[in-house]
């Protein structure tokens, strides 16, 4: 129970200073909606002189005002005309919105029989399946907080997230067991399993299987715990500013902020849509989008296991999908391939692409454009810390202003703050994005130093971003504060890999850079100062970094270098290593 009572601490001082933050935005939001008030707001960039503020142009969404409501009883509670939430790619198999929420209920109720209760943690460790968001529906409608990890990860790195954040139990796969095991051998495992059953050898601690949980009828009265909207529904582990994962808790109210601005978006309550699952569902992207947001308007779902272009145009085909989520990199393919593509498949049910994790250019968004004349881009912008919430286009004339994150989102405020000054700017100028909404997190676990760092004391969220907002209030940004290398749209943090290099018999001194990539944004590159009389190869350091971390993280080329630059307090210059490794493109 002391593991426990932790979590509760935490997540008590958490609260607290939630709710703060979230009187404070109340009244914020108050005062701008009040036209006599002192607060005049430029109509057209949505600045606010007086206070430096910008306020979306966007039609507020109203949220519900109940203190006692979990995010799941919001999406079951909202009416919609859906019949099939979820569609398995490979399989055809389907599951209805009656079998969705009948599956949830027998899930937490044999959750709870199980002692899982309030405040626990519980990991979730699997590839994109029907499965996924069943699991965390049915675990944030107990109270009981999700949290997420990469299937790709090594044991190494699955091992330092139980570690952080002391699961009571895990869901996983037949095929992923064997990472739990060699992470936490302790650890009791409840097993994803088809209907058919799986058998395997494993040491595991298996307590029962998701198949078995499913067939148990739930009861008609059971006691279950009152959920707070200020309660922890999830605990996502995202990269900071330079360094090592944390882990991001983000509220129930959060969740529900992140559903309503999703449905109100896409206007997906005008008719019956059908996603199709691209993205990881353990990255906030995914999570935001198809294990919470769509499910509540009735739209389906079409998960796809694993990314192959083949499949998911296929997919798009037989299921007559009509939005396509994706990442810049897919969308790229996509033009390069289009004459192929379109002799092939039959894509004209597609109305909509959406792509996130990075702002696209005018050649990207022309090319699509020109190939896909029927197929409207639309864009977002967001952060884990965010709930994936920040900004968007969300017509095709807004995406070309190119380059642009979009329009802030609903109930959103920003500034943009002088990184040396602290002063914040007007229109045009450009500085640190800074960002206020009911959807930016509650802070990080058990890391207070971490949580002050990214959040003041008025609820403003530090992106890390260094951006500008145009005379018509679009977001534009120039370059990341944050140290992150962003591949694919995964995060990686240079810290992290710089340290394992550092381990290597053979280096003295190491530093990781953003290496620019048509194809994937960005990957890591390393500079490397050998110890005297080494002749230590580039794939010898590729090979010691690619046996540690998951492929995404892996060091795809390697420099060496007499000696890494840095500043007076010994703080690598990333910026001219970046210049240095660029100046030869």
């Amino acid at each position: 129970m002391a593991k426990n009572g932790v979590h509760r601490h935490e997540h008590e001082k958490l609260d607290w200073c939630t709710e703060m933050r979230a009187r404070r935005l109340t009244k914020n939001l108050a005062a701008m909606a009040d036209n006599s008030g002192n607060l005049t707001v430029n109509p057209r960039s949505g600045f606010c002189k007086s206070n430096s503020v910008f306020y979306s142009k966007r039609k507020p969404i109203p949220l519900p005002q109940t203190d006692f409501l979990d995010v799941t009883t919001f999406i079951l509670s909202r009416p919609h005309h859906g019949k099939t939430a979820f569609i398995d790619a490979a399989t055809g198999r389907q599951l209805s919105f009656k079998d969705l929420w009948r599956a949830v209920d027998s899930i937490s109720m044999c959750l709870h029989d199980m002692g899982i209760r309030k405040g626990q943690v519980i990991l979730l460790l699997s590839p994109n399946s029907i499965f996924f968001p069943i699991v965390c529906l049915s675990v944030m409608w107990l109270g009981a907080i999700i949290t997420t990890t990469n299937p790709l990860n090594t044991p190494r790195e699955i091992a330092k997230q139980i570690a952080d954040s002391k699961p009571s139990l895990a869901f996983t796969t037949p095929e992923l067991v064997s990472k739990l095991t060699e992470s936490s051998s302790s650890l009791p495992i409840v097993l994803i399993d088809d209907e058919i059953g799986t058998s395997i050898k494993t040491k595991a601690k298996i307590v029962s299987t998701l198949s078995e949980m499913v067939k148990r009828e739930p009861r008609e009265s059971r006691v279950r715990e009152r959920v707070n909207q200020n309660d922890t529904a999830t605990l996502l582990y995202s990269s900071g500013t330079t360094g090592e994962s944390k882990g991001v808790v983000s509220s129930h109210k959060n969740l529900i902020a992140m559903v309503q601005t999703i449905v109100e978006r896409f206007r997906l309550n005008e008719g019956s849509h059908k996603f199709v699952c691209t993205v990881p569902m353990f990255h906030i992207y995914g999570l935001a989008a198809f294990a919470t947001g769509i499910l509540a308007s009735g739209s389906t779902i079409i998960v796809l296991s694993k990314f192959e272009m083949s499949e998911m145009l296929s997919t798009i085909e037989k299921y007559q999908a009509t939005y396509l989520p994706l990442v810049p990199p897919i969308l790229v393919a996509m033009i390069n391939g289009a004459d192929q593509i379109r002799a092939k498949y039959d894509l004209s049910s597609l109305q909509s692409v959406l792509s996130g994790g990075a702002p696209l250019s005018k050649e990207v968004i022309e090319g699509f454009s020109n190939k896909y004349p029927g197929v409207t881009i639309l864009q977002g912008y967001g952060l884990t810390e965010s709930t994936g919430i920040g900004a968007s286009t969300d017509t095709l004339e807004e995406s070309r202003r190119y380059g642009t994150a979009g329009l802030l989102s609903p109930n959103t405020e920003a500034k943009i703050v002088d990184p040396e000054s602290g002063k914040a700017l007007p229109v045009n100028q450009t500085g640190e994005l800074w960002l206020r909404a009911p959807s930016v997190m509650k802070g990080y676990f058990s890391n207070a130093e971490a949580t002050s760092s990214a959040i003041d004391s008025e609820g403003w969220l530090r992106t890390g971003d260094v951006c500008y907002i145009d005379d018509d209030g679009f977001i534009f940004v120039v370059d990341r504060l944050k140290e992150l290398i962003k591949y694919k749209g995964y995060q990686v943090p240079p810290a992290e890999l710089e340290a394992l290099l550092l381990a290597h018999p053979e280096i003295s001194d190491a530093a990781v850079i953003p290496f620019p990539d048509k194809n994937v944004g960005q990957f890591p590159m390393a500079y490397v100062v050998r110890k005297a009389g080494s002749n230590l190869s580039e794939k010898a350091v590729q090979d010691f970094i690619s046996g540690q971390v998951a492929p995404y993280k892996r060091i795809r080329r390697v420099a060496f270098i007499a000696a890494i630059p840095k500043n007076p307090s010994g703080k690598i210059l990333r910026k001219d290593l970046i210049k240095l490794a660029t100046s030869k493109l």
